[in-house]
């Protein structure tokens, strides 16, 4: 199969791309649909990727439009992302093999809707069952201490660093969302960070430790007037060319330093939000408010958000956090919302290993 890339020239058995009936242009008009409903452009490429390796496979087999496939068909297709090998001779994981029948099954539940067949076959299409996966290492306050006291302070890097550290121990935002950072999204003196576009472009305000504050105030006023040259866009954090940092960049940078610590344990980014979770569960906070904290709250239920004030959620941070000593007090929730399932530590840790697989996903595809 071909590499990741939306070439179509590097899918040989995509043919008949004129075809106003063939696959091809029935795939990229349901690309302009998700992009008309506002579908992150991250999204719409995975679902492009996903659906060009099926046309090469169909391709393969002559099967040039909709109408031709079949629950079979399908079903053999399923098959082959079982017993398909990686370059490196691994099997495909059973998340990646599921995230490849969504992209399908959504495809195909779009073409009959909007009437391109008369019905779908991907509709009992059964999806693999994925095994449920809690986190394989979280760090310990002490290790994450020591990680973060591997940054270079003498050096104008390593003061960014560690405000990047900082920020990542302390909120547990995810990597884009930290890239995506302002400067005017620190509000020190409501001690709270404004996330910009988090998963699902939802806007989210959070608190940030007293701590993390001041290690951003320093890269502020010491490094960062330093690496701003030419047109500042206002990102928070730049690279040493005065860029915003890259998705890769991010994660080799925070890899570096866990393994720079010792601890025997690997991870990047993700191992933060892992951390700040687990820590904060344990000090006394209630999952309801880590959600809120990791964006994890569905938009189409009673939301944490209406719930909780940001004032009393800078309070259970500030009181569960293991960054700040003054822990003496518990916070309780007030009252659970009406009708609503309730949350366990354990869904909120596979939510948070789901994500860690599927940024694992884009670095190995």
């Amino acid at each position: 199969m071909p590499d990741k890339k939306s070439d179509v020239s590097q899918y040989p058995h995509i043919t008949h791309l004129a075809d106003p009936q063939g696959m091809y242009r029935m795939v990229q008009a349901y690309l302009q649909w998700m992009a008309i409903k506002n579908y992150s452009d991250k999204t719409i490429s995975g679902r492009e990727f996903f659906l060009l390796w099926f046309l090469e496979w169909c391709g393969q087999r002559g099967l040039i439009r909709p109408s031709e496939i079949t629950k079979p068909i399908l079903e053999r297709y399923q098959r082959m992302l079982f017993h398909y090998r990686k370059r490196n001779g691994d099997p495909l994981s059973f998340r990646s093999q599921f995230n490849r029948l969504v992209a399908i099954r959504a495809w195909f539940k779009w073409l009959a809707k909007e009437n391109h067949l008369l019905y779908n076959p991907a509709s009992e299409l059964e999806l693999p069952k994925l095994e449920r996966r809690l986190p394989k290492a979280v760090l310990s306050e002490r290790e994450a201490e020591r990680v973060l006291n591997q940054t270079d302070l003498g050096e104008p890097m390593g003061l960014r660093d560690r405000a990047i550290l900082e920020v990542l121990y302390s909120t547990g935002i995810r990597r884009q969302e930290l890239i995506n950072l302002l400067v005017q999204d620190v509000d020190r003196e409501r001690g709270t960070l404004f996330v910009r576009q988090g998963k699902g472009r939802v806007d989210r305000m959070i608190p940030i430790g007293d701590r993390a504050v001041q290690w951003v105030d320093k890269y502020l006023e010491a490094i960062r007037p330093e690496l701003a040259c030419g047109h500042d866009e206002g990102r928070l954090f730049l690279s040493r060319y005065g860029e915003a940092i890259s998705t890769n960049g991010l994660t080799r940078l925070v890899r570096n330093y866990i393994d720079k610590a010792h601890i025997g344990k690997r991870g990047s980014c993700h191992l933060f939000r892992h951390t700040l979770a687990t820590l904060m569960l344990e000090n006394g906070a209630d999952i309801r408010f880590i959600q809120a904290m990791l964006g994890h709250v569905k938009l189409d239920t009673t939301q944490i958000y209406t719930q909780v004030s940001i004032k009393k959620l800078k309070e259970v941070h500030t009181l569960t956090h293991p960054a700040k000593a003054n822990r003496t007090k518990c916070v309780d929730w007030d009252e659970d919302p009406e009708g609503e399932a309730q949350p366990t530590e354990e869904t909120l840790m596979e939510a948070l290993e789901a994500e860690g697989e599927e940024e694992r996903l884009e670095r190995a595809e």
